[in-house]
């Protein structure tokens, strides 16, 4: 192989991927791409909270990859850590997958310049607080402060993911998208699973709430992600980005009707989300 000037290889050796052969050079036209590394990560963002687990055969139908190929790229995705698999014979995300999105998670700043506001609203609210930001059409948990008094069985933790459409985080983000956005990344499947007795199920349900989320700059809702929680939510924006997060408050629905949570946790809501987001440079909601 020969290297250029900088150091990178010569255009004409670029293009050979990690199999040795000479193949496209992907829809990005980078000639330094790697496909077979482009193919194992495509395998890997296929896992999701409705999709949990996966066999070979679905690997390969949903990738549009043939079976041998995704065989040999899982046998070595296992053999790394980041994939592992069933007693069924399913694959999930094993630990390297989990130790790469932790590492990210504690470096971002949206999670460091907030944590203390977090912890802040939890302790004068006695509630549990969460911090999410948009992942497709679901919502990806970046930070959660829980109550020391208030237990919410929810099952939730810092890198859990929930249907964006279930979450009072995620209609807060998928609020403040573009209509075209917002249509790419919602659809049917966003709807599946079993969750909330009062989940939302169909897009025109949804629109509505969005719609309450941009006129009033919060939302509210009772036991759609979990039976027995609810949670007011709110945006965090920051600077040349507009939104970028939402935080909530969950509390147990026995105990907070709507005008209990409006009267004691819309405002300490407000002004956490305002303080996180003049910390990044934002304007608040």
């Amino acid at each position: 192989m020969r290297l250029t000037e900088s150091g990178l290889p010569a255009p004409e050796d670029a293009a050979t991927d990690a199999t040795g052969e000479h193949g496209p050079s992907g829809k990005s036209g980078n000639r330094y791409r790697v496909e077979a590394l482009a193919k194992g990560l495509r395998l890997l963002s296929l896992f999701s909270p409705q999709r949990p687990a996966l066999r070979v055969k679905d690997m390969a139908d949903l990738s549009g990859q043939p079976v041998p190929s995704v065989f040999r790229l899982v046998s070595t995705l296992e053999e790394e850590g980041y994939l592992e698999r069933l007693p069924d014979g399913r694959l999930r995300p094993g630990t390297g997958v989990l130790s790469l999105g932790f590492a990210s998670l504690q470096g971002m700043d949206l999670v460091q310049t907030s944590a203390s506001v977090l912890g802040q609203l939890s302790a004068s609210t006695n509630a549990t607080v969460n911090l999410g930001v948009l992942f497709r059409d679901s919502v990806l948990f970046v930070a959660r402060v829980q109550s020391p008094t208030m237990l919410i069985a929810a099952g939730i933790r810092v890198g859990s993911m929930v249907p964006a459409v279930y979450s009072s985080i995620g209609k807060v983000l998928l609020a403040h998208l573009s209509p075209e956005e917002s249509g790419r990344r919602i659809t049917d499947e966003s709807f599946s699973g079993a969750w909330g007795p009062r989940a939302v199920r169909d897009r025109t349900t949804l629109m509505r709430q969005l719609d309450s989320v941009r006129l009033d700059g919060y939302l509210i809702q009772e036991e759609e992600a979990v039976a027995g929680l609810s949670s007011l939510a709110a945006p965090v924006l920051q600077a040349g980005q507009g939104v970028v997060a939402a935080i909530n408050v969950a509390v147990p629905t026995r105990d907070y009707p709507q005008a209990r949570m409006l009267r004691e946790l819309r405002e300490p809501l407000l002004t956490a989300a305002g303080t996180i987001s003049r910390r990044l440079g934002g304007s608040p909601a």
